[in-house]
C-alpha cells in the first residue's frame, strides 16, 4: 500500500549547521506517527519542511502520491498542498486573528477550499461539530475563549481543507494536564471519524505513547531509534532514549533542593 506521506534521506542545512540529518519514514493512511526528541532535536524543522515552509538541502517529501519537496509557487499550487497536509502549532492565540470571531476564521478558510456560500456554511456547522465548539464560541473571538477551546479552533481551521495528514508540533504542550487529555480524546474522535494521519511532534513520551501506533526518536537532527512506539518506550535501545524515559517524573518524585552557597548569596554591597 503507498503510504499517505513519505519522507527519504531528508536534510537541512542552515550553513555549516545540519538541523536535519538524513531522515527517512512513512505514514500510512490513518495512521499516527510520532517524532520525539528535546529541544534542538530537529522536530520542528522538520514539520516546517513537510508542509512546504522550508526547502530540504536534500532528499524528498512525498505526500498523496505527489513530490511535495519543494514549496509550492503558485496560489493554486498552494491550496493542493493545503488539501493535503496541515499543521497545528503549540500556540493557537498566536495564529489566529484577534479581531476575528471563531466563525469568521472557519468561514475564511473553508471559503478558499468551497466556492459555493451555502456549502461553505455547511462545512464550518460541520467543523464545529467535528470538535465540539457551539454557537456562544462560534460567535467569540479569541481572547474571550480558553486555550483548550483555542486549541479546538486551529485544529477545525487545519481540517478545514480535508488535509489527509495533521502535523501537530508540540499542539498540547501548553495545556494543562486536564485540557491536554480532552484534546487528545478530540484527536482520536477526529482520527476515528475521518481517516486522516497524523505526525505528533512532542517531547512528552507520556503523549507520544497515548496517540501513536509508531515512533522516531530525533537527537540533534539524527534518527537515533525507531519502532513500535510501546515497545520503543517499554524497552529502548538507545542510550538516549533511555535517558528521556530516565527524565520523565514518576509517582512520589519531589524537586530536589540546591544547597545555597556563598556564591548564590545576595550582593549586599
Amino acid at each position: 500500500m503507498t503510504p499517505v506521506l513519505a519522507v527519504t534521506n531528508l536534510t537541512k542545512r542552515f550553513g555549516a549547521f545540519t538541523a536535519v540529518d538524513d531522515v527517512s519514514f512513512e505514514i500510512a493512511a490513518g495512521a499516527s506517527v510520532g517524532i520525539v526528541g528535546e529541544s534542538g532535536s530537529g522536530k520542528t524543522t522538520l514539520a516546517r519542511m513537510i508542509i512546504g515552509l522550508e526547502t530540504p538541502t536534500t532528499g524528498s517529501i512525498s505526500c498523496c502520491g505527489n513530490d511535495r519537496s519543494a514549496p509550492a509557487r503558485s496560489t493554486r499550487a498552494r491550496r493542493a498542498r493545503a488539501r493535503e497536509t496541515q499543521i497545528v502549532f503549540q500556540d493557537p492565540y498566536a495564529s489566529l486573528d484577534p479581531h476575528q470571531t471563531v466563525r469568521q476564521a472557519l468561514t475564511e478558510a473553508a471559503s478558499l477550499h468551497i466556492a459555493d456560500r451555502r456549502d461553505s456554511e455547511a462545512r464550518v456547522r460541520e467543523l464545529a461539530d467535528l470538535v465540539a465548539i457551539d454557537e456562544r464560541q462560534l460567535a467569540s473571538v479569541p481572547k474571550h475563549l480558553s486555550g483548550g477551546q483555542r486549541q479546538r479552533v486551529a485544529i477545525a481551521r487545519a481540517l478545514a481543507a480535508g488535509p489527509r495528514v495533521l502535523v501537530l508540533d508540540e499542539s498540547v504542550a501548553a495545556l494543562d494536564v486536564s485540557i491536554q487529555a480532552q484534546i487528545l480524546n478530540l484527536l482520536a474522535d477526529i482520527r476515528d471519524r475521518t481517516g486522516i494521519s497524523y505526525l505528533f511532534i512532542s517531547h512528552d513520551l507520556a503523549v507520544i505513547r497515548q496517540v501513536t501506533e509508531y515512533s522516531i526518536v530525533m537527537r540533534t537532527g539524527v534518527v537515533v531509534e525507531r519502532g513500535d512506539t510501546e515497545t520503543l518506550l517499554r524497552t529502548p535501545a538507545h542510550p538516549y532514549t533511555q535517558a528521556l524515559l530516565a527524565s520523565v517524573p514518576r509517582p512520589g518524585w519531589k524537586p530536589s533542593r540546591k544547597e545555597r552557597s556563598d556564591r548564590d548569596a545576595p550582593d549586599t554591597d
